[in-house]
């Protein structure tokens, strides 16, 4: 299968109808994105699980809770719930994969749910919540070389049905964002075209270094976990995989929801 970053955004896009990616989202199933076939479980890598140093899986049997990592935004969002079955086998493969890569110690987590980071997206894209989905942390400790290798040690689920995922933001800014009609200022600009060259280029060692390559890389992501994800899914695809750009759009100004498919070479 396919690897995917996905720019989840605002939060916001669980109800907001005028925010442009969520027409990208909705059209997941419809124009089978990610294929025809459904896959056989999602593992999301998402920006809103960090652990720092040290991998952490959630392993649950049953169903995950719906985690509302978030405050102060209107009260019928708290009710969404995205009840999608764990899955407990991809996440000690995946485990075993990290483990057996030398990315050991990986920690198991039984109790967590999923983060907006990953029922936000999926909500739209698979709204019946029937396929198993479990998540992986990013670790912001390390750095994007980290990243894109844990990714290559999970290539071999792409071949087993799994549906390998990074949601983050390919800006992400808080404290810079402004009114949704206001003009994209220069720096998310330039980092966003950066980004976006470098990858349909295959200059992925950029990419893995992009703190010192990439113009306002700081700006754009004062913190990386919003960034690591794309490491982890770009990683997964493979060396010689080619990238697509198959959404972009913009809300806040400066918040880029562009989002990249992965295909490894055949």
């Amino acid at each position: 299968m396919d690897t995917f970053f996905l720019s989840h955004g605002a939060v916001t896009l669980s109800v907001d109808e005028t925010i442009p990616a969520r027409a990208f989202y909705k059209s997941w199933l419809p124009a089978a994105i990610a294929g025809k076939q459904a896959p056989r479980a999602i593992l999301v890598v998402s920006a809103h699980w960090d652990t720092e140093a040290t991998p952490t899986v959630n392993v649950v049997h049953g169903t995950n809770d719906t985690i509302y990592d978030f405050h102060g935004f209107p009260e019928a969002m708290y009710k969404l719930k995205y009840p999608a079955p764990g899955a407990p086998d991809v996440a000690e493969r995946t485990k075993k994969l990290l483990e057996d890569a030398g990315f050991g110690p990986v920690s198991e987590d039984h109790g967590r749910g999923l983060d907006h980071g990953t029922w936000v997206p999926l909500m739209l894209m698979y709204p019946d919540a029937d396929i198993p989905v479990c998540q992986l942390s990013v670790q912001s400790g390390r750095d994007g070389t980290y990243h894109y290798n844990l990714g290559k040690a999970l290539a071999p689920l792409r071949d087993e049905g799994v549906l390998v995922i990074g949601t983050g933001t390919a800006t992400h800014n808080l404290s810079k964002m402004g009114p949704h009609d206001a003009p994209v200022p220069q720096w998310a600009s330039e980092f966003d075209t950066w980004l976006k060259d470098s990858l349909l280029d295959g200059r992925y060692d950029d990419v893995k270094q992009y703190e010192e390559k990439a113009p306002y890389a700081k700006v754009a992501h004062p913190t990386p976990d919003h960034f690591y994800p794309l490491h982890v899914a770009l990683g997964a695809a493979g060396d010689e995989s080619k990238a697509e750009l198959i959404h972009h759009s913009w809300t806040n100004a400066s918040i880029s929801y562009a989002s990249y498919r992965f295909t490894a070479k055949n």
